[in-house]
């Protein structure tokens, strides 16, 4: 029993494919989907599901909660993400030092891409902080806070705001931010992203099927376009050091998993 978070209605797509592929394979495969990860680290740590396609966030929690957690799967594309501070490029701001005295915009107060991470950045700075509190709960999955933000960039609204590199590239793409209209000032290093979480189950059969899926496999390839990867990998914890230290800066969590974020109700 796999538990996933419904960020979008295509989690159903993807997860009720996958669930076929399985069975197609010898695998007694189901899932469950949630509305928060909160509630789906809990259920993993209780036994309700063997489990979790966790964020980067839910799986720092899960391992204070329950420190021989494994990460035992990520896709490709979960591996060396930046994100970025970005200013309108007719602005002067150079570098970070540049921002004191700005109002930045920010994702939902639970996005470690749009928040947490680049955030840290801005340590010992003074700056206002505008967060767009879209889709709390779902640990950035949902990115129109990251949306919110760059139009607020775009109209004036804030001086800087705070994004994925990736969708930086998405939104000058979409034109919400047209190409040449702004400038990286300041960048993360690099950190990962989602993996899958497993706490005492044997999920060896589940993980062996999973790096086995070929992007070339006509049925499984539309489902792994959905779910934004080419192959799976084995799963690695050197990526989530960054953002370990970014939650014990702001106390998002506590050292045994307990939620302590002031405002935080997903």
């Amino acid at each position: 029993m796999l538990g996933a978070v419904a960020y979008d209605p295509k989690v159903v797509t993807i997860w009720d494919g996958f669930r076929r592929w399985f069975g197609e394979r010898g695998l007694e495969f189901d899932y469950v989907l949630y509305s928060h990860y909160e509630r789906q680290v809990q259920d993993l740590i209780d036994g309700r599901i063997d489990v979790a396609w966790n964020s980067p966030l839910a799986w720092i929690r899960t391992v204070r909660m329950a420190p021989d957690a494994r990460a035992v799967a990520m896709r490709d594309t979960d591996r060396d993400l930046t994100s970025v501070i970005v200013v309108r490029a007719d602005q002067p701001a150079r570098g970070v030092a540049d921002l004191a005295g700005c109002t930045i915009g920010t994702g939902a107060v639970d996005s470690p891409q749009a928040t947490l991470l680049p955030l840290r950045l801005l340590a010992g700075i003074d700056v206002e902080v505008r967060r767009f509190e879209v889709g709390v709960g779902l640990h950035g999955d949902h990115i129109g806070g990251e949306r919110d933000a760059a139009a607020a960039l775009r109209d004036g609204a804030v001086d800087a705001a705070c994004m994925i590199d990736g969708n930086h590239l998405l939104f000058a793409k979409e034109g919400l931010l047209p190409p040449g209209s702004t400038r990286v000032i300041a960048q993360t290093a690099p950190y990962d992203h989602c993996n899958m979480s497993v706490v005492g189950a044997d999920v060896d059969h589940f993980v062996s099927l999973l790096l086995g899926m070929d992007y070339a496999d006509p049925e499984v390839r539309p489902l792994l376009d959905l779910e934004g990867l080419t192959r799976w990998l084995p799963g690695r914890l050197e990526g989530y050091a960054p953002l370990t230290e970014a939650v014990d800066a702001v106390g998002f969590y506590g050292p045994h998993g307990e939620v302590t974020a002031a405002g935080y109700r997903p």
